[in-house]
């Protein structure tokens, strides 16, 4: 993770920090082009680190619309199930992404958020999800999984930041 800020600030961004070894970065930009901005990251990531690397990028106020924008009960019961965040990489929309994605009866439930598809699992059957099986499709390449709570973290730190 050092090495990772270390990445971000040779590219002239401030405030950079990193998330609990997650590979997120939080970071300040003059560059308010996200398309643009995103395409220097990958570019500099890819060189650096020797592989194809794609990023997803967030501002405070579509994290904020996507921690605020979640289901109902969504994250309040984590006795009984797990939570998870799956961010897509664009051009990925959640409506091509959750055609993508098979779920198990029962055990699994996706809903469709800006940019992103929020998934519930219950946890006394997690050992049947499909959802572990995404990493075999198509859709895996323009997705990153992030659980509620370090989506959670993520948000705080941007907050702060803010």
């Amino acid at each position: 993770m050092r090495e990772l800020k270390k990445i971000f600030e040779r590219m002239n961004l401030s405030g950079v920090q990193t998330c609990i070894q997650s590979g997120n970065v939080i970071f300040n930009a003059t560059e308010k082009d996200k398309l643009k901005l995103g395409e220097k990251i990958e570019k500099n990531l890819s060189e650096t680190l020797h592989g194809e690397i794609k990023v997803t990028l967030f501002t405070y106020p579509e994290m904020e619309e996507i921690m605020n924008g979640k289901p109902y009960r969504y994250g309040e019961e984590n006795e009984t199930y797990k939570y998870d965040i799956i961010f897509l990489i664009a051009p990925l929309t959640a409506k091509e992404a959750i055609k993508g994605i098979r779920l198990k009866e029962g055990v699994d439930e996706v809903y469709e958020g800006n940019g992103v598809l929020y998934v519930r699992r219950l946890k006394e059957k997690i050992t049947k999800t499909y959802l572990t099986k995404i990493a075999g499709t198509p859709v895996y390449k323009l997705v990153t999984l992030r659980n509620w709570n370090t989506a959670g973290k993520l948000f705080s730190l941007m907050k702060d930041a803010e």
